[in-house]
């Protein structure tokens, strides 16, 4: 695809590549740290729940948020490119995922407030609903490779 990016095209979408699997590693992750946390806390393992809000928070830090703000950047560079913020027709598949991504990062939003809450020992969800919403991310990124792929 010939844009503004020219060239570097290729190397931009292959760096948004690599960055949304680093970010979808650590979108499948929290979720999991998240029931492992609270069902420590849940039977009084205190020292134990004390090392998941430390792995909660090393992977907040180290992949997920880095990851989440690279992809959008990089997200937004190639959709620039392809004429998103021209008026270029053809792009619903575009303006699809772009609502994905911006849900699934409200979800990325949401597991690490809720991390917070388990850090300070007020779960506010059962286990049942707290597995359940472990899926919202490979729902989220299937959908997403649907869009990019198939371009419905």
């Amino acid at each position: 695809m010939i844009g503004w990016l020219g060239a570097t095209y290729d190397w931009v979408k292959a760096a948004h590549l690599i960055f949304v699997i680093f970010w979808m590693a650590g979108l499948f992750m929290l979720p999991r740290y998240l029931v492992y946390h609270q069902e420590a806390l849940a039977a009084g393992r205190t020292e134990e729940a004390a090392e998941w809000v430390s792995r909660e928070g090393k992977i907040r830090h180290i992949i997920l948020t880095p990851a989440l703000v690279v992809v959008w950047v990089l997200g937004l560079m190639l959709a620039a490119n392809l004429g998103l913020f021209d008026g270029v027709s053809g792009l619903g598949w575009l303006h699809a995922k772009l609502l994905l991504v911006f849900l699934l990062s409200g979800y990325h939003g949401w597991a690490i407030g809720y991390a917070k809450k388990l850090a300070r020992g007020k779960p506010t969800l059962d286990g049942r609903k707290l597995r359940m919403l472990n899926e919202v991310p490979a729902l989220a990124v299937t959908l997403i490779v649907v869009l990019v792929i198939v371009k419905p």
